[in-house]
């Protein structure tokens, strides 16, 4: 199977591209591979919103590159963020006329909402908190409407490098028949990590599959210690946890503790509320605190999908506290690219949460993640179509490769080398990936280690403790997923280790403040 542009992920990012590239060259032959089925992606669950001034107003585009500057903690890529505050709203715009419904008041004018980061309410959402799911079913019916070949149930093993050039994927089929896919360009848009952990918000799928081809390929990698903790995940046996929408806190829910006690600026980053939240957690020696919105009127018109998924658990929100605590989200680093989405290895590119474009830093600002995939997928597209065939020195690559940057300075690199030990690929069928119940108890071992050493707070010694039961766990490629999840918790605990300070979304105990001689990347491969 030849292909011209291979997709592997079908999130908001690698649909973006895919259907971009389709509409601007026809001729172009596109295959998307996704190991589950093509709506069945990380982007059907984000609620908050799409962050984009609409309005274009010079003014509110450079607030929008402030904040999420100031929510990077130091480590965003100013050009990176200035392309994403600047071509966000057109992509919006693209989005709403391939059929993307989006909430609008009485006057037919977008409902914007605020977030924690945010200084103004730019953030558009559609049924209240179902954003997610109505940009990916837009983006699907595009998607089968264009593309050449859709993989549905498959699953991408590793990278096929050649000659220095990334050539396809080595993949499983539906059948778990070993399959090779050749591609002109692969464009790696497998989302994020979240099963790294026993709590999360992310789906099964997130077992940040293309970040651990890239690691055992040597492809440079970076920020993977900034696991963003979302911080009001409701607190039930449920997995993934369900999210109740930093949305509600915009328009006024309030953060309790044990005791009722208000206790953190409800609309400070996400990093900020999740430590405030963790620390008083192990002060009060609980399990979960509480999101009072029992003031916010018309909630279940106004947050249909949160009212659904907390009545479903027997709590009424216009009457109850709802019990919550911080889940895993999203990671902030990844695979690293230039400002066109292009990584270290020819014929690779990476964009959405599997990549490190620079945009989010030690910590991304509410919203901007279903933005970026909107904005740096189609810019992928429009590279290949330009014929672009390798890295520049531009956005976070130009950490490794050097070069100039505009209007800003570049945060410099500190290269951790490469991961030591062995990283052989998994090798099983992907059809009985299930696994058996001592793969499955792995898993467990694997994400409670990882929760409890490498969580929202870390020291020295909890992720020495976390690194020696990654150690310990053995033989992991009967199961490709938990191969996976293997290689990149051992990347992350790495970088948490060598990240000796306190920026973002990574909190150290033992060093509580930032320290200005690392305020760079840390780059692994």
């Amino acid at each position: 199977m030849d292909i011209d542009l291979l997709v592997l992920g079908s999130g908001v990012a690698g649909l973006s591209a895919a259907v971009r590239a389709a509409v601007a060259e026809p001729g172009l032959r596109v295959g998307v591979l996704t190991k589950a089925e093509l709506a069945q992606s990380a982007t059907r669950w984000a609620q908050g919103g799409v962050a984009a001034v609409l309005g274009g107003d010079e003014d509110s585009t450079d607030l929008h590159l402030a904040d999420t500057l100031a929510a990077g903690a130091g480590l965003c890529d100013v050009d990176a963020v200035r392309v994403l505050v600047d071509e966000g709203p057109g992509r919006v715009n693209e989005l709403i006329a391939l059929g993307a419904v989006f909430d609008r008041d009485h006057k037919g004018a977008l409902q914007l909402a605020r977030e924690g980061g945010h200084s103004v309410a730019r953030v558009v959402h559609a049924g209240g908190a179902a954003t997610g799911a109505e940009i990916e079913r837009a983006l699907v019916d595009a998607v089968r409407e264009t593309a050449a070949a859709v993989l549905e149930r498959w699953f991408a093993l590793d990278l096929l490098v050649e000659g220095g050039r990334c050539r396809g994927v080595a993949a499983l089929d539906e059948h778990g028949r070993h399959r090779e896919v050749r591609a002109t360009h692969v464009l790696l848009a497998t989302g994020g990590a979240g099963q790294l952990y026993s709590v999360t918000t992310n789906p099964l799928e997130a077992t940040g599959d293309g970040l651990a081809m890239a690691l055992r390929a040597g492809v440079a990698v970076a920020d993977v210690e900034f696991m963003q903790f979302h911080p009001t995940a409701l607190h039930h046996p449920a997995m993934p946890r369900p999210l109740l929408s930093e949305a509600l806190r915009g328009h006024g829910a309030l953060l309790r503790d044990a005791d009722g006690e208000r206790f953190v600026d409800e609309l400070r980053p996400r990093d900020q509320v999740s430590r405030a939240m963790t620390e008083r957690l192990l002060e009060q020696g609980v399990e979960h605190l509480w999101l009072d919105a029992t003031g916010l009127e018309r909630f279940d018109e106004r947050f249909p999908t949160i009212a659904a998924s907390v009545r479903k658990v027997g709590l009424d929100p216009t009457t109850d506290w709802l019990p919550v605590a911080p889940a895993a989200h999203y990671l902030s680093g990844g695979v690293l690219t230039d400002l066109h989405g292009a990584t270290a290895l020819p014929g690779l590119w990476a964009c959405g949460e599997v990549a490190c474009t620079g945009v989010h830093g030690a910590n991304r600002l509410a919203s901007n993640s279903l933005l970026e995939g909107m904005v740096f997928g189609p810019r992928v597209v429009e590279a290949v179509l330009a014929g672009v065939d390798g890295p520049s020195a531009t956005g976070a690559l130009r950490d490794v490769l050097g070069g100039e940057v505009l209007g800003g300075t570049a945060a410099p690199a500190l290269s951790l080398g490469p991961l030591v030990g062995e990283m052989a690929p998994a090798r099983t069928g992907w059809a009985d990936q299930s696994g058996s119940g001592e793969l499955e108890k792995t898993r467990s071992v694997l994400q409670h280690a990882m929760t409890e050493g490498a969580g929202v707070l870390r020291s020295a010694s909890s992720l020495a403790e976390t690194a020696a039961v990654l150690d310990r766990l053995g033989d992991v490629s009967g199961d490709p997923e938990l191969a996976n999840l293997h290689v990149v918790a051992r990347a992350l605990v790495l970088a948490a280790t060598a990240r000796q300070e306190s920026r973002g979304c990574h909190g150290r105990t033992d060093f509580p403040e930032p320290r200005p001689a690392l305020a760079h990347r840390l780059v692994i491969g």
